[in-house]
């Protein structure tokens, strides 16, 4: 594995020799040559070119946050394969550092460790919605890792900022499993890092493999994906090579270790079949993975060990087998019509709304996904991706109201190396290109710029993408769903959206009804337990009629949060879920207003609380029987009639 924290060149009088630096810079505004560390020396001129003044306390506290929702959102794979990483590493660290995890933008996504060391530090810009891309805050590990596409050591003394100079850093870019950056790791600490935690850059590279590893999982759900090594020991470690494979053995992702060890670039390896990869006489990988063994492959400059990391989604589910002699054609059609008709729930017009979409994405045409914040758009335009021909394709999703104005064309569109100041080296390949081949979500393209709907426009009518400081144009073969929750036919009439884009992605429209229109909440709920783990888990009545009767303004993503909360708090014994699950806030200050019936229920199940106890001479836990619930919450509610 790469040495991921190169220690460098060490000024032992580093502290003093940048303040020297940073007087030079106030004096006459030139940066001396050969002070710094190379890679140090580089960001520092970036910071100037981009305007950044050293001793610009204002940059510190900026104070312009993303919202937090949308963000994560357009994070969530990345999130959801870092969880369990973040929290080893925050454990890890105790009381000497912060953890923090951003996007491809330096925007953080979370923040683990002490928190009052956070507090204390007394810069208001490192929480989740802050962004530290180099052009902003100059010299950073967070944003500097970023540009320079490895990782990054940057002691106290070398931030650009001079309010930074009493921290370290270590920071790590991840990258999806096409290769391209998707956030960024980091290690932040007041001080000189002491070797005990100098320690952990090797902790920080492996949760960064095990980060990328898992991404593979959620970017090719219908493909095998393997793991190999020269030795057997090594296999499923993080100095794997990890490749995803489709059912004929073509290669479709392979993660960087497998390119070392295959000796050979991710573009060289992508679209070839093992046979001619290096892993010759390769079985069926589908058989081998139902198989679940461990296979020795005799390539032509070497011998590895591999093994099915798990099973393509389709194949887990028992009821695929009974099946499996039906053309597959037919099997992926039953599966996507079950998956679009859980959606509509009891919503007979929004399940039409799906199929015609369906069968609009099959022949060509765009989707144009509408509904209020909260009602689920990506997840329909994901299940309309997954049940069209273009299943097991890539799935690429921006969030146009997530990134910044300045950089969206870049995230579109991509770059050639050297395109713009601070361009990250060897370029970047832009989302239209990822989705070649399968399918562009275009989340709140409402809030997409004047300018680059045009760029957009052409786009779309000529199936052709130039990236920026490149001459040639590149066909791309794109089916494209658009969502947003703004009116768009107004936004047309204020000249605030182009018109001719707007009949170019009004193809097939599907409008989401808010959750409050909603008459099958009680599914909705039976969906969402079973997806936050508690499959077992229902709610009792009292619970149902307040879900109904409540106006929902987050929808679905509202919905999704009571019901974790509530899991959160129930005593583990308790698999169904009441009013005392519900925060305070839920019910006496998000609910508009209560109607009566909602009193009178709990007003019945006061009465019967106590006629319970009654019965049973005082006895909580024959009570507590008689009623149907734990200990526990019977306590609960008992404290709740006390007060």
């Amino acid at each position: 594995m790469q040495d991921y924290f190169p220690s460098g060149q060490r000024l032992p009088d580093r502290l003093q020799a940048t303040r020297l630096i940073r007087e030079r810079l106030r004096s006459d505004g030139v940066l001396p040559q050969g002070c710094l560390r190379i890679e140090i020396d580089q960001s520092w001129r970036r910071s100037l070119d981009h305007g950044v003044r050293w001793d610009d306390e204002a940059r510190l506290n900026l104070h312009e946050f993303c919202n937090l929702d949308e963000l994560r959102d357009a994070n969530r794979l990345l999130l959801d394969a870092a969880a369990p990483e973040l929290e080893f590493l925050a454990e890890r660290c105790g009381r000497d550092g912060m953890i923090l995890l951003a996007d491809a933008r330096a925007t953080i996504l979370s923040v683990d460790g002490d928190a009052s060391q956070l507090a204390a530090l007394g810069i208001g810009d490192i929480r989740a919605g802050a962004s530290w891309c180099e052009s902003l805050r100059g010299t950073n590990a967070l944003g500097t890792a970023l540009v320079e596409g490895s990782a990054v050591a940057i002691d106290s003394g070398e931030h650009f900022l001079g309010q930074l100079s009493r921290f370290s850093c270590r920071s790590l870019p991840l990258c999806d499993p096409h290769g391209n950056p998707i956030g960024v790791l980091d290690l932040t600490r007041e001080g000189e890092l002491p070797l005990t935690l100098d320690g952990m850059s090797m902790l920080m590279s492996t949760a960064a493999t095990h980060i990328e590893t898992r991404l593979f999982d959620a970017y090719f759900p219908e493909h095998v994906v393997l793991v190999f090594h020269p030795r057997r020991t090594y296999l499923g470690s993080s100095w794997s090579g990890v490749l995803a494979v489709s059912e004929d053995g073509r290669i479709v992702a392979a993660n960087a270790l497998a390119c070392e060890l295959l000796g050979a670039a991710r573009d060289a390896l992508v679209g070839r079949h093992c046979e001619s990869a290096s892993l010759a006489r390769t079985p069926s990988f589908v058989a081998f993975a139902e198989q679940g063994g461990m296979l020795r492959i005799e390539g032509v400059d070497a011998a590895f060990h591999c093994k099915a990391l798990r099973l393509p989604r389709t194949m887990a589910v028992p009821a695929v087998r009974e099946h499996a002699a039906r053309p597959a054609s037919i099997a992926r059609d039953d599966a996507g019509t079950q998956a679009l008709t859980a959606l509509a729930g009891r919503q007979p017009r929004l399940l039409r709304a799906l199929t015609m979409a369906r069968q609009g994405l099959n022949n060509g045409l765009p989707v144009l996904v509408q509904g209020e914040t909260g009602t689920g758009k990506e997840v329909v335009a994901r299940a309309l991706h997954d049940a069209s021909l273009r299943t097991g394709k890539p799935f690429i999703a921006v969030n146009c109201a997530s990134i910044p104005e300045g950089l969206i064309e870049s995230e579109l569109f991509g770059y050639r190396d050297g395109a713009f100041t601070g361009a990250r080296k060897g370029g970047m390949t832009g989302r239209l290109m990822q989705a070649h081949g399968g399918t562009l979500f275009l989340d709140e393209i409402g809030d997409m710029p004047l300018h680059l709907q045009a760029r957009l426009l052409r786009v779309l009518q000529e199936r052709k993408v130039a990236p920026l400081g490149a001459g040639e144009e590149q066909a791309i073969d794109i089916a494209v769903i658009c969502a947003t929750h703004r009116d768009l036919q107004t936004m047309v009439r204020d000249k605030s959206f182009r018109e001719d884009l707007y009949y170019r992605i009004h193809g097939v429209n599907v409008l989401l009804p808010a959750l409050r229109e909603r008459d099958d909440v009680d599914l909705i709920v039976t969906a969402l337990l079973a997806r936050l783990g508690a499959p077992h888990v229902s709610i009792n009545a009292e619970l149902a009629e307040v879900f109904r009767q409540h106006r929902w303004p987050g929808n679905i993503r509202q919905l999704e949060m009571v019901l974790r909360t509530a899991l959160a708090v129930r005593d583990q014994h308790d698999d169904v879920l009441g009013l005392d699950h519900l925060c305070d806030g839920f019910i006496d200050g998000v609910c508009p207003s209560p109607d009566a019936s909602f009193g009178l229920i709990r007003r019945h199940e006061d009465d019967l609380i106590r006629e319970s106890l009654a019965r049973h001479d005082g006895n909580v836990a024959a009570a507590a029987q008689t009623l149907g619930i734990s200990r526990a919450t019977l306590y609960r509610r008992l404290k709740r009639l006390q007060s």
